[in-house]
């Protein structure tokens, strides 16, 4: 009899540690579970006002950058870079590199939306740019997706076709096409000379005007302008500015040198 109940609590306690090398089995194999990284889907960007998808931003204006992000883990954070691909600053111009990273309680999600709008500067170089999304979960896995940004000057000038000399009391010819995204404000063309010696019978000469009816609010215009040169303006060598300002405030210098002659 004794025999018999020494059996069955063998068997008992057997069995309890056949269940708990089972649970324990089962417990590692949860710690060690693992998520797969996050996907980044429907990853667009383009001009900002537009909500455009057409990879272009232009300069002195926003960005539009969204992105659909399935996690099987918590997200920790969002990076979003922007640099540039060889692109080189003229005269007045800077270098930009962007990148920020999005820790909103928004993002710290498992499946976000991200959405921002990205101010581009107004004085960098216009060109291809880079541009990259990295989401990182809480598990430290991350995933990333780039694709490549063109950055354009929000006005253009082409077909410039403006006189390099011109006889005094004849008039200068000034013509160009004008291409502004945002319309176009007005056109300012400055004229004066270098440090010209005034002599007998002339009078020193600064041109200055404003051009806004016709050009007002157009996207595309055609400048087309003859300006006269006194008679007594100083022969010698000029300097131009032709400024077209749109309707955001952006604006675009042209500036070239005339030779006023005698004859």
């Amino acid at each position: 009899m004794k025999l018999n109940i020494m059996k069955s609590n063998l068997k008992f306690l057997a069995l309890i540690a056949s269940i708990g090398f089972f649970l324990n089995s089962c417990s590692s194999d949860d710690d060690n579970s693992t998520f797969d990284a996050p996907v980044i889907s429907n990853f667009e960007y383009g001009e900002g006002s537009e909500h455009s998808t057409e990879q272009v931003g232009y300069k002195g204006s926003d960005l539009h950058v969204e992105a659909e992000i399935f996690a099987e883990a918590t997200v920790s954070s969002i990076t979003l870079e922007i640099h540039s691909h060889d692109v080189t600053p003229a005269e007045g111009e800077v270098a930009w590199d962007f990148e920020h990273v999005y820790t909103d309680s928004k993002y710290l999600v498992m499946n976000p939306t991200f959405h921002e709008h990205i101010d581009i500067p107004s004085n960098i170089p216009a060109g291809e740019y880079h541009i990259e999304l990295i989401v990182t979960d809480e598990n430290g896995n991350s995933t990333e997706v780039d694709g490549h940004l063109e950055i354009l000057s929000p006005i253009t000038l082409s077909e410039i076709s403006i006189d390099e000399t011109v006889v005094r009391g004849s008039d200068m010819h000034a013509e160009f096409m004008i291409h502004a995204v945002y319309g176009i404000h007005n056109i300012t063309v400055d004229i004066h000379a270098h440090d010209l010696t005034i002599g007998e019978g002339e009078e020193e000469w600064d041109f200055e005007a404003v051009y806004e009816e016709g050009f007002h609010g157009k996207t595309e215009a055609e400048f087309h302008k003859h300006i006269d040169v006194p008679a007594t303006a100083p022969a010698g060598e000029y300097h131009a500015t032709f400024t077209v300002e749109d309707e955001e405030g952006n604006t675009f210098e042209y500036e070239t040198h005339i030779d006023v002659t005698k004859a």
